[in-house]
Parts: structure tokens; C-alpha cells; sequence
């Protein structure tokens, strides 16, 4: 299918994390799970995709400091990166765009807010 993208998710919760790829499932993404900072990091840098979904706040490295290193480490390679935080995003969207992140997102939130901004994310132009 030539719109599916492949879609790096991590987060800590794994509730949350399967509800999530579910979510993107059903519209035809591919998606790999991953329930920490570390193994965010490794399978982002080893593998090629079109969407990271990281969470702030994960055993290891946090998803700052993961945005932060993949961008650092890839470059114009980088795809683009959300971010999902329960801290109050409006103090931190500084972080999350200096850390390289495209955007961020407020939980809890909406499956239906979540696919929009997904979709967004993944309609924009990407510099490769």
C-alpha cells in the first residue's frame, strides 16, 4: 500500500501503547512498539521511518533526550518527531522543538485528536 508509513511508538504505559498502535493500525500504518527510552533510541537509529511518537517521561532516556540524539545523529534523515507529554505542554513546547521535535502533544488526549495530528504530521512535506 503506498500510503502506509512506518511509525516508531514509544511509550512506557503499555496499555497505552497498544491502544495507540491500534489506533494507527487501523489506518494501514506499520507500526513498532517500544516501552522505553532506550529502545526507542536503537530502533529509531537502526531502522527507517516516516513518524517517531515518543513519550516524555520514560524509564532509561526520556523522550527529550531521544528526540535530541536521533535528530543529532541523523540530520536531514531525521523524520519527523511528536511528542507526548502529561506535563503542561505550553511551558515545555520550547523543550520539545530545541530537542528537535516537530510537535507535541497534551495527554491525556483523544484517539480521534491523536490520528488528526498523526495525519498532519504525516501530509506535511519531508526534506530528505
Amino acid at each position: 500500500m503506498a500510503d502506509q508509513k512506518r511509525i516508531l511508538i514509544a511509550d512506557d504505559d503499555p496499555e497505552l501503547l497498544e491502544l495507540l498502535k491500534t489506533a494507527l493500525g487501523y489506518q494501514n500504518h506499520e507500526i513498532t512498539p517500544v516501552s522505553d527510552g532506550r529502545q526507542a533510541l536503537q530502533t529509531a537509529l537502526s531502522g527507517k521511518f516516516d513518524l517517531l511518537i515518543l513519550d516524555v517521561m520514560m524509564p532509561y532516556i526520556d523522550g527529550y533526550h531521544v528526540a535530541h540524539e536521533i535528530s543529532d545523529k541523523l540530520g536531514e534523515k531525521c523524520p519527523p518527531i511528536l511528542i507526548m507529554s502529561s506535563r503542561d505542554v505550553q511551558k515545555e513546547k520550547g523543550i520539545a522543538l530545541m530537542s528537535g521535535a516537530e510537535a507535541i502533544l497534551q495527554k491525556p488526549f483523544e484517539i480521534a485528536a491523536f490520528q488528526s495530528k498523526v495525519a498532519e504530521i504525516l501530509k506535511r512535506p519531508q526534506a530528505q
